[in-house]
């Protein structure tokens, strides 16, 4: 059989491209789609442009929270990127074509982002749970180098987890069909596109997304519980609203990115699971980012008081301009 699809893979008959179908049942509904992916896409990048620029701009949210929440803003912009416009010239076009190496690269970029993001909100909850249950330590541990080096930690890990199972079934046989039930290139519809014996590989894949996972979890109940006794105790109940609400906000976040990833990734195999898989990444790839800026720090109360600030200082910038006579 090895021998066979060597020689076949010779007389150039192994798949150089693949056709990615999207949504076929809503093709008559492809440009109002259109629209509609396009403007959640764009507020998306907008919002957590918005969240890097109050960021960077106001010393006042210069604290590892804040940085952290931009890196994981940096990263989310990037992981839709390699997604969403890619799904909006399906919903142009049709049916996409992409290249047998654009697929496994944007597989990979997608997979190694998503894990990044996962490992950070793993970060981001044990930066909670040193900000409220230990503030004495908290300025200590978490120095500038240190909040670099937990960043650099996401991104070797979430690169280490995903290059070698993606690098495995990029090495598989592909002879055909070519059409990919997905509206981009994720791990599952390629591996089932694979001509070769692929399930050693999609078990490390399953494996190392369920220690991504769980692993991310763990620390992020661990933390979490820590913070929900500590805020019980808190003297003041001022100081326990506020400690809540700030949490409660991560909190919503890790319940969409979780179930979401779970139901698509650590779901057992059966029949029509690609179609269910294409919706829940839809949400995961989608909704979620859309909604993570609002519900992270948008309705924070410090940064709404950074972006009266940057509008004020602009608004007295232009008055300046133009009041002042020109030489």
């Amino acid at each position: 059989m090895e021998m066979l699809m060597t020689e076949e893979t010779r007389n150039g008959t192994a798949i150089q491209e693949f056709i990615l179908e999207g949504f076929p049942a809503a093709e008559h509904l492809r440009i109002l789609l259109f629209l509609v992916h396009l403007l959640a896409y764009l507020a998306s990048l907008t919002g957590n442009m918005l969240i890097i620029t109050v960021t960077c701009g106001d010393r006042r949210l210069q604290t590892p929270m804040y940085f952290f929440l931009s890196s994981f803003a940096f990263i989310e912009d990037c992981l839709i990127t390699t997604v969403i416009p890619q799904m909006l010239a399906i919903f142009l076009l049709g049916r996409q074509k992409i290249s047998f190496v654009a697929c496994f690269t944007q597989a990979f970029a997608s997979l190694f982002l998503g894990a990044t993001v996962f490992f950070l909100l793993a970060v981001l909850s044990l930066d909670r749970y040193l900000a409220i249950c230990k503030p004495l330590h908290y300025p200590t541990i978490m120095s500038p180098r240190m909040c670099f080096f937990l960043i650099t930690v996401c991104l070797v890990l979430g690169f280490l987890f995903m290059a070698v199972p993606v690098v495995m079934l990029s090495q598989s046989f592909y002879f055909g069909p070519n059409v990919i039930p997905h509206f981009f290139c994720d791990f599952e519809p390629l591996a089932s596109l694979s001509c070769s014996e692929t399930r050693s590989i999609e078990m490390l894949f399953f494996n190392l997304a369920a220690i991504v996972l769980f692993t991310s979890f763990l620390i992020a109940i661990f933390a979490y519980s820590n913070i929900v006794v500590t805020i019980v105790h808190l003297p003041s109940a001022r100081e326990r609203q506020r400690a809540f609400s700030t949490c409660s906000s991560h909190l919503m976040v890790l319940s969409l990115m979780y179930g979401s990833c779970v139901f698509i990734y650590l779901k057992p195999k059966q029949s029509g699971r690609l179609d269910t898989n294409k919706e829940a990444a839809l949400v995961n790839t989608v909704v979620t980012p859309l909604l993570n800026p609002v519900i992270y720090t948008l309705r924070n109360k410090q940064v709404h008081q950074a972006l009266r600030d940057a509008l004020s200082r602009v608004k007295l910038h232009r008055y300046h301009r133009k009041n002042t006579p020109s030489p």
